[in-house]
């Protein structure tokens, strides 16, 4: 396990388990949504996403954490190992709602510049909650069909469900 991908819903625990990886194993790590929102939440085009993604999996061993479907198939054809953070939607949403207040209140910066701001909970088309709730059914679906597709042999996917899941992977 060098080369890994960490996909889950937003909230799910994916970047905390992808900085401990990283940590562990001595390879750098990329969180997706560091390069793709640029200031202002302006999307990064496509072509540049992927330029950046391609030269970052160039590397022996890297974990990069995030869902893009605009890049999965740069990084699931160098990973050896997808693991998927899917622990129940309840738990997704608690951690989620403390860390968006959490961040909210304290005006912390993501990426570029970028903040969440207490406006987009009750926007629709903004709210993180919102995402979250209505990906949750559609990640399982996507990762538990990917996870048994003939045209994901070459991986191993870890599912991680629970802290215990957790602790058994980090372990390993």
């Amino acid at each position: 396990m060098r080369r890994i991908s960490v996909v889950g819903n937003s909230g799910s625990g994916k970047s905390t388990i992808s900085a401990e990886l990283s940590r562990r194993l001595g390879v750098p790590w990329l969180e997706l949504d560091s390069i793709f929102h640029m200031p202002g939440w302006t999307p990064r085009p496509v072509e540049e996403f992927r330029a950046e993604v391609d030269a970052f999996t160039a590397g022996d061993g890297w974990v990069v954490d995030g869902n893009y479907s605009a890049v999965r198939d740069l990084v699931w054809a160098r990973c050896d190992t997808v693991v998927w953070v899917d622990p129940p939607k309840a738990t997704v949403m608690r951690r989620l709602a403390a860390r968006t207040l959490r961040r909210m209140a304290g005006g912390a910066e993501l990426w570029n510049g970028n903040r969440e701001r207490f406006r987009s909970l009750f926007t629709k088309d903004d709210s993180i909650l919102h995402w979250a709730w209505t990906k949750h059914g559609e990640y399982r679906e996507r990762y538990g069909k990917a996870a048994v597709d003939p045209a994901y042999a070459h991986l191993r996917f870890v599912r991680v469900t629970s802290r215990d899941e957790l602790v058994r992977l980090l372990d390993a």
